[in-house]
C-alpha cells in the first residue's frame, strides 16, 4: 500500500483506555435505512426455497448451501419452478432424495458450469527472473508449482451468461479471473488484491490488469466492488483495496493509461464509502470531530449463499425486527471479510450477538486512509494537482482521527471502538464509544499504511506491542487469541494478515522489525510448504499453533485452492527468498 506522499506522524497525545464520544448517523434502521435494502431477484429467491428444500431432503453434515444459489438453470424460471411445485411430496411436505437428485440433474446445470477454464496468455512454466533470491531447489520447484495454480484458477465467464443472464445468479465481467477456489467459483474483491501481489510475482501483468478492469466494471454498474460476482452479493462490498492493486499494477508497470481509466472509478468508489450508512461522525474528549467508516451491508435477510444456516441461527430471535437486524450483522460481517469472528460479538462467543455494525474498525479506516493516499497519488500522476491536494488533505484529517480514536499509547495498539447505542425516530445516536480491549491481528493494520511504518519511534512501539501480545505462534500470525470455533479466530491464520503485518514491518526499514517479518514469513511459508506436501493442494487458512496443519472452523469445510494463499507464498519468497541452505521443515 505504498505511496510516494510522505506525511509525518505526530503522536503526541497519551489516550486513556476509554474514550467519551458522541456518534451520529444521519440515517436509521427503522426509516430510511432499511429503505436501502434491495429486494432479491426472483430467480435468488427460488434458489433459496431449492437450497432450503435441498437441506431437508439431503440431511447431509457437508451440506453447502452456497451450492445451489450457483445452479444454472437449463430452462426458463417460470418452467422450473413450475416442475419444482410439481414434485411429488409426503405426507409431511418432503420430497424424496431419488426425486429431487432426478429434478436438480434435469433443470440444472452443475455449479460452476458457467464459469470456463482460460487459459492465461502471459502464464509460462518459468518467468525470466522468477524469484531470483529463492536458491534452495526443493523450494523453488515448489514455488514453480504454486506459479502453476494460476493457470488452474483462471476462468472466463462463459457466453451462456451474455445470452440467458436470467438463468444465472453469476454476473457477467469483461475480462479473465483468477477465482479463489473450491466453494468460492468467481471473483472476489479483497481476496484478488493478494492473488495480484503474486501474479505480479509471476510476472503476469495482463492477468493482474484483467482483474482490475473486472472490479471498475462493478463501480460501473452497482457504484462500489461487490464483495464477489454473484447476483446474490449487491448488497455489500468487501474491504475496499482496489486502488492498492491498481498503486502495485502501476508500481511494476508504469502502466498510466489504467491509472487515467481507475481514478473516475476510485472516486465513485471512494463516494460509497463515506455514503451515509458506512461513515459515523466522532467528537472525541478534546472536542474535535473526525469522520470515520464501518461495515454496514444493505441487507436484513439471510444471505442467500448461507440462508439455511442463518435462519437456524435467527431462530433464537422471537420477533422480525430482531431478526432483521442478526441479517444485517450477520451481512455486515461478512462485507467485512472476517466472517465470523468474536470480534464482532458484544459478548463472545455468543454469535447471536454480532453487532457488526456497531463497530468502527481500525483496519477498514487504514484502509481508507491507503485509498485517500493513493487516489492523492494517481491524481499527481494525471496532473490533476486540486484533487490530489484536496485527497492529500483528507488523509491527514483521517491520519489523525486514527490516532484520536483508535490509538491506545499505553498498549502500543489500534484498537476497535464500540459504539453503545441508543436510538430515536430521527437519527441514530451512540452516546460513549470504547475501545475494545481484546488482541486481533487487526490492531496491527495500520502500520502497512506510509504515515504509521515511516515513523521510526512509532513502529519500534508496535514492534514491541506485536511481540508480546501473543498473536505469534510456530506457524504465523494468529486472527485472535480467542479459540471461538469461528473461522477469524484462534487458532486460525490468514495470508492477508501475515503480510499486512510483515509489509508494514519491512517498509518501516528498521533492522529489527525486518528481522521479525523474516521470521513470520519464513513459518508461514515453511507450514505452507509442509500442508502441500501432506495433501497436493494450497489451502485457504492454516492452523498457526500447529506447523503443518491447514485451518478449520466456521460456517463451511476447508477450501482448497487457493487464490490469495498463493499469492502471499510468492510474494514472500519473492521479498525474503530462500538461501540453498535453509531447511524447509517444521
Amino acid at each position: 500500500m505504498a505511496n510516494n506522499f510522505y506525511l509525518s506522524l505526530s503522536l503526541t497525545l497519551l489516550f486513556t483506555l476509554t474514550v467519551t464520544v458522541t456518534v451520529t448517523v444521519t440515517v436509521t434502521e427503522s426509516s430510511k435505512f432499511m429503505d436501502d435494502v434491495k429486494p432479491s431477484i426472483p430467480l435468488v429467491s427460488f434458489l433459496e426455497r431449492l437450497q432450503q428444500t435441498a437441506f431437508d431432503t439431503f440431511n447431509d453434515s457437508k451440506f453447502d448451501p452456497k451450492t445451489y444459489v450457483d445452479l444454472p438453470l437449463k430452462f426458463p424460471l417460470s418452467v422450473t419452478d413450475q416442475a419444482f411445485q410439481n414434485l411429488p411430496k409426503s405426507s409431511t411436505g418432503s420430497v424424496s432424495v431419488h426425486d429431487l437428485k432426478l429434478f436438480i440433474d434435469k433443470y440444472f446445470e452443475g455449479a460452476g458450469d458457467d464459469l470456463v477454464y482460460f487459459h492465461p496468455e502471459d502464464f509460462v512454466p518459468e518467468p525470466e527472473g522468477f524469484l531470483p533470491k529463492v536458491k534452495n531447489r526443493e523450494v523453488r520447484a515448489w514455488a514453480v508449482k504454486v506459479h502453476s495454480l494460476w493457470k488452474n484458477l483462471s476462468r472466463k465467464v462463459s457466453s451462456e451468461v451474455k445470452t440467458h443472464p436470467s438463468y444465472h445468479t453469476l454476473l457477467p465481467v469483461p475480462g479473465s479471473v483468477i477465482i479463489p477456489g473450491s466453494r468460492f467459483r468467481e471473483v472476489y474483491y479483497w481476496d484478488s488484491y493478494w492473488v495480484i501481489r503474486g501474479l505480479l510475482a509471476s510476472k503476469m501483468y495482463k492477468t493482474a490488469k484483467s482483474i482490475v478492469i473486472n472490479l471498475i466494471s462493478f463501480i460501473d454498474e452497482y457504484g462500489f466492488v461487490l464483495n464477489g460476482a454473484r447476483t446474490y452479493y449487491t448488497n455489500r462490498s468487501q474491504p475496499p483495496l482496489l486502488s492498492a492493486m491498481i498503486y502495485e499494477i502501476y508500481s511494476r508497470t508504469g502502466d498510466v493509461e489504467l491509472v487515467k481509466r481507475s481514478l473516475p472509478a476510485l472516486l465513485k468508489e471512494y463516494e460509497f464509502w463515506n455514503s451515509d450508512i458506512h461513515k459515523v461522525t466522532v467528537s472525541d474528549a478534546q472536542g474535535c470531530t473526525h469522520t470515520l467508516n464501518r461495515y454496514n451491508a444493505r441487507w436484513n435477510k439471510p444471505r442467500p449463499e448461507s440462508s439455511t444456516m442463518d435462519k437456524a441461527s435467527a431462530s433464537k430471535f422471537s420477533t422480525v425486527s430482531e431478526k432483521q437486524h442478526f441479517y444485517r450483522q450477520l451481512a455486515s460481517a461478512a462485507e467485512s471479510g472476517w466472517d465470523f469472528s468474536t470480534r464482532w460479538m458484544r459478548h463472545p462467543p455468543n454469535f447471536t450477538t454480532l453487532s457488526t455494525t456497531s463497530v468502527i474498525p481500525v483496519d477498514l479506516n487504514a484502509f481508507l486512509l491507503g485509498m485517500e493516499l493513493n487516489i492523492a497519488f494517481f491524481a499527481n500522476v494525471t496532473g490533476d494537482n486540486s484533487t490530489a491536494k484536496h485527497f492529500l488533505q483528507i488523509s491527514d484529517v483521517r491520519k489523525e482521527a486514527l490516532n484520536s480514536i483508535f490509538w491506545n499509547a499505553n498498549k502500543k495498539q489500534w484498537f476497535d471502538c464500540w459504539l453503545s447505542n441508543a436510538t430515536s425516530e430521527k437519527v441514530h445516536v451512540w452516546d460513549t464509544l470504547h475501545q475494545n480491549q481484546n488482541v486481533f491481528a487487526s490492531n496491527f493494520v495500520p502500520l502497512w499504511m506510509k504515515p504509521f511504518y515511516s515513523d521510526a519511534t512509532l513502529v519500534t512501539n508496535v514492534l514491541e506491542s506485536l511481540k508480546t501480545s501473543g498473536l505469534l505462534h510456530a506457524a504465523g500470525v494468529a486472527t485472535s487469541l480467542t479459540n471461538s470455533g469461528q473461522q477469524w479466530d484462534f487458532p486460525n491464520g490468514w495470508a492477508p494478515l501475515q503480510h499486512m503485518l510483515v509489509e508494514g514491518l519491512v517498509k518501516s526499514g528498521l533492522e529489527e522489525a525486518r528481522s521479525l517479518a523474516e521470521e513470520i514469513a519464513i513459518r508461514w511459508i515453511t507450514t505452507n510448504y509442509i500442508v502441500y506436501k501432506k495433501t497436493g493442494v494450497m489451502h485457504e487458512k492454516f492452523d498457526v499453533e500447529k506447523c503443518g496443519e491447514f485451518g478449520g472452523g466456521g460456517e463451511y469445510v476447508p477450501q482448497t485452492g487457493f487464490g490469495w494463499s498463493n499469492g502471499v507464498v510468492l510474494a514472500f519468497l519473492e521479498e525474503f527468498g530462500w538461501p540453498e541452505d535453509r531447511n524447509i521443515k517444521c
